[in-house]
């Protein structure tokens, strides 16, 4: 059975009035995916290769996006939607919506960097995966919740992360100030299970066919050497 999802679901219907009214003058919203565009690549990265397995938590928006994004990407061995920011206690979908426990839904993106550095990885979160121009919401999704966050896993995630904000500020790539928290020594709790895969098992749900799938066909478009047809899976690399 499809998950219910009544916020989101009725975010949605809101995005499709936005939609309707736009063809009459009265304002609409792009989604993330309709501005993806290739940012310049990081020129501070991690070092390359110097372990099989590195992790970073990444928040920008929808975990649904965020997830089939990464899963996607050649070099990412996992992607784990679930909840960052916050306590334990509040670490479930019903107290998150609230917009009231201080996390966020986030993604837990397991690498090689033997294949994928941390700069290549931000690069496409920041070009495809979502506007990190949009304080506390990302497109129909609004709350603090849905902010744009990294989660370092160390100084050196974190050093890396700073100086490529700073770098895309300086550039005034976007027009706008990126709003991208760094929110190092948060713990992330995986998402419930029907979270998991949510993009490949409901393609056809209208939020995933209006505002996700879009983003993996931007990753394709923009990034084809780092584009992987199959995705890495939840239900086959596990949790």
């Amino acid at each position: 059975m499809l998950a219910s999802k009544p916020v989101r679901i009725a975010a949605f219907s809101v995005g499709g009035l936005v939609l309707l009214l736009a063809t009459i003058g009265l304002g609409y919203f792009p989604s993330a995916a309709e501005s993806a565009k290739v940012v310049p690549p990081a020129t501070v990265d991690e070092p390359a290769g110097q372990s099989a397995s590195a992790v970073v938590v990444l928040a920008g928006g929808c975990f649904w996006g965020v997830q089939g994004v990464f899963q996607h990407v050649d070099g990412v061995t996992s992607a784990v939607s679930g909840y960052a920011g916050g306590a334990k206690e509040t670490a479930s979908y019903d107290k998150v919506t609230s917009g009231r426990t201080g996390h966020a839904e986030a993604v837990r993106v397991t690498y090689d960097p033997r294949k994928v550095s941390l700069g290549r990885l931000l690069q496409i979160y920041f070009s495809v995966v979502h506007d990190p121009t949009q304080l506390n919401r990302q497109g129909p999704d609004v709350g603090t919740q849905y902010r744009s966050a990294i989660f370092p896993a160390n100084d050196e995630q974190a050093r890396v992360a700073k100086a490529y904000i700073g770098q895309l500020d300086q550039a005034r790539v976007y027009g706008a100030k990126v709003v991208t928290t760094i929110e190092p020594g948060q713990v992330f709790y995986p998402a419930e299970g029907y979270h998991q895969d949510y993009m490949t098992l409901h393609p056809r749900q209208p939020y995933i066919a209006m505002h996700d799938l879009p983003k993996v066909d931007a990753l394709k478009r923009l990034f084809p050497q780092a584009y992987r047809a199959e995705p890495a899976l939840v239900s086959k690399t596990g949790m």
